[in-house]
């Protein structure tokens, strides 16, 4: 038996590695667990000690694949495996696993230790320099949302063309992103273009590519969009933009599934899904003829359109909780959160730039905030009291006021009616009504359904 400083030693070894660490004895019960374990899946030394290492870390494989277990069963240790874990939050976190065995002085097996590194940083570096996103990155749990989250599965499934209609900073390309990777085209590329960014001339070479000495600069064949794409999915952003000609083209492409490069002198077959995207209304634009009809008809074949951030501002601490944990593991920063006045200010904020604008506002509190918390001092100069506009009211506010002004802004939305106020606010009706006695909410007159109370 090691004594209580033999104990004591071990731990400030254990706690000055930057890997997480725990010892387990021969009844899988942890006798070790050190800082950075701690700080990994959020339990604490003394709520781990003791107890069975499978109901610590609920690991992805500690039913079948226990790479501990294998270690005691070979005999050989293991190095790298990976696996992920799901800490006291709640979310799942990317492991990297090496295992070894434990002897006394004897050669007698005591137990086993098991290292682990976080690749939650590494995984998210990954995800914005491949440019490859999930269903899960998509952040959202109101009405709204989970009416669109509800028909993306039904959507990848289909090879039909999609439209995509949102105001700027709604998450298109994620979306887009979304349907190809739950796609049977998933193993393929997803090629996003932004038709708005290149003129005519660009934009035709850049989808079509072009053969050598189709014009003075093209010195060699080169592979349009629509051809990198073949056999996935390509995302025509802004396609609400494009020009007449352009419009024609890219119809043919649809109709014949077929592409002809500029110098060319026939056409190659293409097996592509077209997802397209605007943040304009193209029904209008087809009324004043600026796009044309036949084409609209071919990419609005499904059409999403996505709600802005106003629209659903009850995920609104949702999504700070996202960008403050994705900016910690960017910048390799341990911020807690953000205050109560600032959720209280951005909750009622009419986010013109929608998610990306909230993105990029939670950035710059993270280039400023020197604490653990980001506050009021940390956000652009427009969300601070000191400097708003002469009588506008923009001092802290509790809690428990937004609780009371979000609960009466749905009321109001959905017309008294309780019963689609508290679906959407994510509590059930006896709580809601609960709410309105407690905070002296007036709600009104109708019931939502036409009948007055």
């Amino acid at each position: 038996m090691s004594t209580l400083k033999e104990e004591q030693e071990r731990d400030v070894i254990l706690d000055s590695i930057n890997e997480g660490v725990f010892t387990v004895g021969p009844d899988w019960r942890i006798t070790a667990f050190n800082r950075a374990a701690e700080r990994i899946t959020g339990i604490s030394r003394r709520e781990a000690l003791g107890n069975a290492c499978c109901d610590v870390f609920h690991a992805s494989i500690c039913e079948k694949g226990c790479a501990l277990r294998q270690t005691f069963e070979t005999g050989r240790p293991v190095v790298n495996a990976m696996a992920h874990i799901v800490n006291n939050q709640g979310l799942r976190v990317p492991i990297r696993i090496s295992t070894a065995i434990l002897k006394n002085k004897q050669g007698t097996i005591i137990g086993g230790v098991e290292t682990f590194q976080d690749l939650s940083r590494i995984e998210q570096l990954q995800k914005e320099l491949e440019s490859r996103y999930t269903f899960e990155d998509i952040v959202g749990r109101s009405s709204a949302m989970m009416q669109v989250f509800k028909i993306v599965p039904q959507i990848a499934e289909s090879s039909s063309t999609v439209l995509i209609e949102g105001a700027s900073g709604t998450g298109k390309e994620l979306f887009a992103r979304a349907i190809h990777n739950l796609s049977p085209r998933r193993d393929k590329r997803f090629v996003a273009v932004n038709c708005a960014a290149l003129p005519d001339t660009l934009l035709e070479s850049e989808l079509f590519g072009h053969k050598a000495g189709a014009f003075t600069d093209a010195k060699r064949d080169k592979p349009g969009r629509f051809e990198l794409a073949d056999g996935g999915t390509i995302f025509l952003d802004e396609i609400g933009d494009i020009s007449p000609l352009m419009q024609t083209r890219l119809l043919r492409v649809l109709q014949d599934h077929t592409i002809e490069p500029l110098g060319a002198v026939r056409s190659r077959p293409v097996d592509i899904r077209v997802v397209a995207a605007t943040n304009r209304n193209l029904a209008d634009l087809v009324r004043g003829g600026q796009f044309r009809q036949d084409l609209y008809y071919r990419i609005r074949v499904i059409h999403m359109v996505l709600p802005s951030l106003k629209e659903r501002r009850e995920d609104i601490p949702l999504l700070i909780d996202h960008l403050v944990r994705k900016f910690n593991r960017l910048q390799g920063k341990d911020i807690a959160g953000v205050s109560d006045d600032v959720v209280a200010r951005l909750m009622f904020y009419d986010f013109p730039g929608n998610v990306r604008e909230l993105e990029n506002i939670i950035e710059q509190a993270f280039v400023l905030c020197r604490n653990s918390v980001i506050t009021l001092a940390h956000l652009p100069p427009e969300f601070r009291p000191q400097i708003a506009a002469a009588g506008e009211n923009l001092g802290p506010m509790s809690l428990r006021n937004l609780e009371k002004q979000v609960i009466t802004q749905t009321l109001h939305h959905h017309r008294g009616n309780r019963k689609m106020a508290a679906r959407d606010l994510g509590i059930d009706v006896a709580t809601l009504y609960r709410k309105i006695n407690a905070h002296g909410i007036e709600v009104p007159d109708t019931d939502g359904r036409g009948r007055r109370r």
